[in-house]
């Protein structure tokens, strides 16, 4: 075999090694990505009342209004409620503010448990960030998730189903600034059907998601049968 068809061979197998590396590597990221989303959605499913399981007082839960109202996170309704903004710099939250639902709370950080699944606040006043996920106003599905109920008293995110497309949401962080989000849609899903990649997919835009539990409560079993998920995502900031 002559050298210059040594030279062409190696340089094919090198190539075709190369382009291997590089599927894998897509591979790999859409592997990581889609692992995150399933383990936020693993707790963010499992429950949001409290480590004490609510009363039979624990008031029923109605369907979220807007749910077929429009995102341009590429959900289902098509355009946006409001034009996204160039998302921010990351910086962590420190206080959400929903005007719509008088809701102020500061923000706890959640972290992960040893089996993966998220934390949920210990606090059923305070909202929580799950720290592992993006800063509210940075690119991507930022996570913040609150209890409905807590001993069978309503807790911060009590009132959330009442939330409609074009409401607003702030977030207050670490560097002084704010980050304003519009919500595009409200959503309920039954927990065994859970959307994880439409709740959690990759954005091109700073995005956010305020999570709870929603449906009717079954005393028998202490348990909401579904998620109720704000989608939302950032037209300014101050």
């Amino acid at each position: 075999m002559s050298r210059v068809s040594r030279v062409s061979r190696e340089s094919l197998v090198k190539r075709r090694s190369g382009d291997s590396v590089r599927t894998a590597g897509r591979r790999g990221r859409r592997a990581t990505a889609y692992a995150v989303a399933a383990a936020v959605a693993s707790v963010l499913v499992a429950g949001c009342g409290g480590p004490d399981a609510p009363p039979r007082s624990a008031p029923v839960e109605q369907p979220a209004q807007g749910g077929g109202q429009p995102s341009h996170d590429g959900a289902p309704g098509g355009e946006a409620a409001g034009k996204p903004a160039a998302a921010m710099p990351k910086s962590a939250p420190e206080r959400l503010s929903i005007p719509a639902l008088q809701v102020s709370s500061p923000l706890e950080s959640l972290g992960q448990h040893k089996n993966g699944a998220m934390q949920t606040p210990r606090d059923p006043d305070k909202a929580g960030w799950y720290e592992p996920g993006p800063t509210p106003g940075s690119q991507g599905p930022a996570v913040i998730a609150g209890h409905v109920t807590w001993n069978g008293r309503p807790a911060v995110f009590h009132a959330l189903s009442r939330m409609k497309a074009g409401d607003a949401i702030e977030v207050t962080r670490q560097d002084g600034s704010t980050a304003k989000f519009t919500v595009d849609r409200v959503a309920q899903y039954p927990k065994n059907k859970f959307p994880t990649l439409e709740v959690y997919k990759n954005l091109d835009h700073a995005g956010l998601r305020l999570i709870t539990c929603g449906g009717r409560y079954d005393q028998g079993k202490h348990y909401y049968p579904d998620n109720l998920v704000v989608f939302a995502s950032l037209t300014g900031r101050a």
